[in-house]
């Protein structure tokens, strides 16, 4: 087997693995593409090796192998700019969405109606027997906010369903 043959199968068995994760949903499509191309190009240089040996020539490179080294690096490089910014633009999301929460959260106190308490006692039962809920202080795991999303989406449809309550409270 040459050269070309081997980088050419490990092109296709790069492209069918992308595909396989693509299709079992643990691969999403920006970063799936990425592994596309590179797949795409080694199918691409089995096939043409000589395009390598002229883009090394072209360049000045007189050791045509190194420019496949400086090539990866330099995708690599991009590859890890692109990641960065995506984990930036995450994390500024994340915080937008905990500090929305803390603010819902703060609404729901004001309105007496509670996340959580020591007592036992539900929300409703708090508020229909006259009891000021106090709301859990947001500590542990769920500090970030992951998980009391549907909690306080709860309790502020709780709080929609009952304007006198409200109105009563503001």
């Amino acid at each position: 087997m040459t050269y070309q043959m081997t980088s050419m199968l490990i092109g296709v068995l790069v492209a069918a693995t992308i595909l396989w994760l693509v299709r079992r949903d643990h691969l999403h499509g920006p970063y799936a593409i990425w592994w596309i191309g590179t797949a795409i190009v080694v199918v691409l240089l089995g096939l043409f090796p000589g395009i390598f040996d002229y883009l090394a020539h072209y360049l000045g490179i007189n050791y045509p192998p190194i420019l496949a080294v400086l090539l990866g690096f330099a995708l690599l490089l991009l590859k890890i700019l692109t990641m960065d910014l995506e984990r930036s633009r995450q994390e500024r999301r994340i915080r937008r969405l905990v500090q929305r929460l803390a603010l819902l959260e703060g609404r729901l106190f004001q309105q007496g109606i509670a996340l959580g308490s020591d007592t036992g006692l539900t929300s409703h039962q708090q508020v229909s027997e006259g009891q000021t809920p106090a709301a859990e202080p947001s500590t542990g795991p769920n500090a970030a906010g992951c998980g009391q999303a549907t909690t306080a989406d709860q309790a502020i449809t709780a709080a929609e369903s009952r304007p006198d309550q409200g109105a009563n409270r503001s």
